[in-house]
């Protein structure tokens, strides 16, 4: 019989690019694949009867967006400036996704393929408001894999 586990619950969120923890995220969305779905008929030669079989297409990975409260970290901003400057073959890099308990322990990594931020967006600003600034990021990528 298959030990039972508890999911595992993420306190917050780091970012590691080309080894190095680039930040704590608040908020992952995005982690994923698809295979789009094609119908394929075809005619079974014992029966004559028509089937439609679903088959696996074109794989897509989903984009991923972090989000985070804003600090005096602008590694993010700077990474994203490299495509902005038209320099994506440099912006690209493997990078990981990695999830931490509240005692800080890495309980889950992803792994991601060339991936290079496709979108960065500040704060939303008002004075009157007592909410923390946070900034989003969305990362697109050439591959997934989760290693732990």
């Amino acid at each position: 019989m298959a030990d039972i586990e508890n999911p595992l619950v993420a306190f917050n969120f780091g970012l590691e690019i080309e080894g190095k923890l680039s930040g704590y995220f608040t908020k992952v969305t995005g982690i994923g694949s698809e295979s789009e779905v094609v119908e394929h008929k075809i005619v079974n030669p014992d029966t004559g009867e028509t089937i439609i079989q679903k088959i696996p297409g074109r794989l897509t990975w989903t984009n991923i967006t972090l989000s985070r409260g804003v600090t005096t970290n602008v590694d993010v901003w700077e990474w994203r400036q490299m495509v902005v400057d038209g320099k994506v073959d440099d912006a690209r890099t493997n990078c990981s996704v990695i999830a931490y308990s509240q005692a800080a322990e890495e309980i889950a990594r992803w792994n991601l393929e060339n991936a290079w931020p496709s979108k960065v967006t500040g704060p939303e600003m008002d004075s009157s408001g007592q909410n923390l600034m946070i900034e989003e990021m969305t990362i697109v990528h050439e591959g997934i894999a989760r290693v732990s």
